[in-house]
């Protein structure tokens, strides 16, 4: 029975994990950012759980509860730790206008698509054909990246792109060990905590995080 509807969760799951990549270019308010990798982190525990469960291996449905606690709670938690207020009022000036963004969104799943179905070859299963999800998920990382200038943002860019490197792992070689798991989330965590108290000092002390007026402060 499970069989049957593996195809349809697998893409409903790989789905929603684009999707929220694609609104988080697409949106700029940080709360807005925040609650789109919330709901990412879920999609990305219930991908692994549907994998864990076709493949009879408890270790990845293990690994999908501690996805869903550190990526779809824990670190949406320590980014919106301060009051909703302040968070609604950090609107983000991207580079890119929203058409030019969701352009470059569309233009990198087109060669994710085609690269990994010309290099490394889409294979036979469903997790196969789902892979260049995956790869999508690291260049829209990437682009949030180059085109968000505050500093809190450009952190969702770094997490989204953690995402996809997850992705790409679970769907190409069913994951990784879940000890090895729990090490890397905690190294994120523990990076996120330390860039997060730094963008909060830097806010305090020049009012603001976006890294054009830091750099003009350096010149």
């Amino acid at each position: 029975m499970f069989e049957t509807f593996y195809p349809q969760l697998i893409g409903l799951c790989t789905g929603a994990l684009l999707l929220t990549s694609a609104l988080m270019v697409w949106r700029h308010s940080l709360l807005a950012s925040i609650r789109l990798l919330a709901l990412q982190g879920a999609a990305l525990a219930a991908l692994v759980a549907v994998i864990g469960i076709a493949e009879g291996e408890s270790e990845l449905v293990l690994v999908s509860l501690l996805i869903l606690s550190v990526k779809g709670v824990g670190l949406p938690w320590v980014l919106a730790h301060q009051s909703k207020a302040s968070i609604k009022q950090i609107q983000e000036s991207p580079r890119l206008n929203p058409t030019a963004a969701l352009l470059a969104v569309t233009l990198l799943t087109i060669l994710s698509y085609v690269v990994v179905s010309r290099v490394f070859g889409l294979g036979d299963s469903e997790t196969g054909h789902a892979a260049p999800i995956g790869l999508a998920m690291v260049l829209i990382g990437f682009l949030l990246l180059i085109s968000r200038r505050r500093a809190r943002s450009q952190l969702i860019g770094f997490l989204l792109l953690d995402n996809g490197i997850a992705t790409i792992a679970f769907l190409t070689s069913g994951g990784v060990p879940i000890l090895l798991e729990f090490a890397v989330s905690l190294d994120v965590l523990l990076v996120v905590l330390i860039l997060h108290v730094f963008a909060g000092r830097m806010r305090t002390k020049f009012g603001g995080t976006a890294v054009d007026q830091l750099r003009e402060l350096h010149d």
